[in-house]
């Protein structure tokens, strides 16, 4: 028998699809074909993993070698698949144990060393595999930390391509190398704002502890230096902080996104996207692999828009489906997925007049109102 099977995980938005990798050697003219709709970065997975296997010291089959995704109807995108074909090829050889490789999912990218190389998305992957079932997972050793937040699973952690190979019962060297490493981010996780380094503002104090209380959305207005946007950045530390699961669906919405995830942090996220943003930065989107926007960053925490009337009215409009549903559903001709989108808005504006334009404008935004429509209102104001 020339077929073997491992898995690998597909992420549509936040949800992972469990895929079965398996590959089939035939004596027909020698090729690598990887079939079951995959994108670019995937089917270009076939150079990457001849060349790993050789470079790590495995024996590559010189024969007609088939890997296919399954569900095969399902879109398959992103480097993250390299690993589960490069051990599903070395099984249809005998060179790794079949039962081994068949219970085990592998997550990962190859360098053309054969080093292992992070991904995004471990965390909702290795979530996704543990709800369907699956007990072990081998991910790079730069994704270990963010994996190994979910519990339940073994999670082994890989600096090659010969280091999972041995694993499975292969008989080849491990040569010493470096872990590819995470690229640097900026952690602002630590940042400590405390409501009780606002000196005076009582009357703007007691509205944001209510806010926090009974989880309404804010509307500050005044003249700029008095302490708007000082006062927005402190919600976040009066939110009730965030229960574990609550804490791990934020860190899963990070992972997407490429930050680094090493922990959960049960301070609620705060996101403040600049003014010029577009509809697509607030709520997401992507023409083949869909990204979450400032609204899905902001899920379980606070999202700040200063300097309000300055967005694009479009922008603003595409705020009213997730705040009454708390998801957004994003569709596109390849693919749909959808995000969780539960957040408090804080809407900032300087002059008072613009306040009441847009308070007009929020509460009938089907209104056939034009931009200059809009500012002639406030002028007469």
């Amino acid at each position: 028998m020339s077929t073997a099977r491992t898995w690998a995980v597909a992420l549509t938005g936040v949800d992972g699809h469990m895929v079965e990798v398996e590959a089939d050697l035939s004596n027909q003219t020698p090729g690598f074909q990887i079939i079951g709709l995959p994108d670019k970065a995937l089917g270009e997975a076939a150079q990457r993993v001849r060349n790993a296997c050789v470079n790590a010291g495995l024996d590559f089959p010189r024969r007609r070698l088939t890997v296919n995704l399954s569900p095969a109807n399902l879109p398959k995108a992103g480097s993250g698949f390299d690993l589960s074909v490069a051990v599903a090829t070395l099984a249809t050889g005998g060179a790794l144990r079949r039962e081994s490789v068949r219970s085990t999912v592998h997550i990962g990218e190859l360098g053309l060393d054969g080093r292992l190389r992070p991904v995004p998305g471990v965390l909702p992957a290795v979530y996704a595999a543990a709800r369907a079932g699956f007990t072990r997972v081998i991910v790079p050793h730069a994704n270990a930390a963010e994996a190994r937040l979910v519990p339940g699973v073994e999670v082994r952690a890989a600096v090659s391509l010969a280091e999972v190979a041995v694993a499975h019962g292969a008989d080849v060297e491990i040569d010493d190398a470096d872990p590819v490493a995470l690229p640097a981010h900026a952690d602002l996780a630590d940042e400590s704002l405390d409501l009780a380094d606002v000196v005076g503002q009582d009357e703007a104090v007691d509205a944001l502890i209510t806010a926090a209380a009974g989880g309404h959305h804010m509307m500050l207005s005044g003249p700029p230096g008095a302490g708007k946007t000082m006062l927005a950045r402190r919600l976040p530390g009066i939110l009730p902080q965030l229960t574990e699961s609550e804490a791990l669906e934020v860190a899963a919405i990070r992972s997407l996104t490429g930050e680094a995830v090493t922990r959960l942090d049960a301070l609620p996220p705060f996101e403040a996207p600049h003014h010029t943003a577009s509809a697509a930065a607030l709520v997401g989107g992507g023409s083949r692999v869909p990204r979450p926007g400032a609204i899905v960053r902001a899920h379980r925490g606070v999202l700040f828009l200063d300097e309000t009337p300055e967005f694009q009215r479009s922008a603003l409009d595409a705020l009213r489906q997730p705040l009454e549903s708390g998801r957004i559903e994003i569709v596109r001709a390849g693919f749909a997925a959808s995000f969780p989108a539960q957040f408090q808005l804080v809407v900032l504006c300087v002059r008072p007049n613009i306040v009441r334009s847009f308070e007009s404008l929020v509460e009938w935004p089907t209104a056939t109102r034009t931009r200059s429509e809009t500012h002639r209102r406030c002028r007469r104001r």
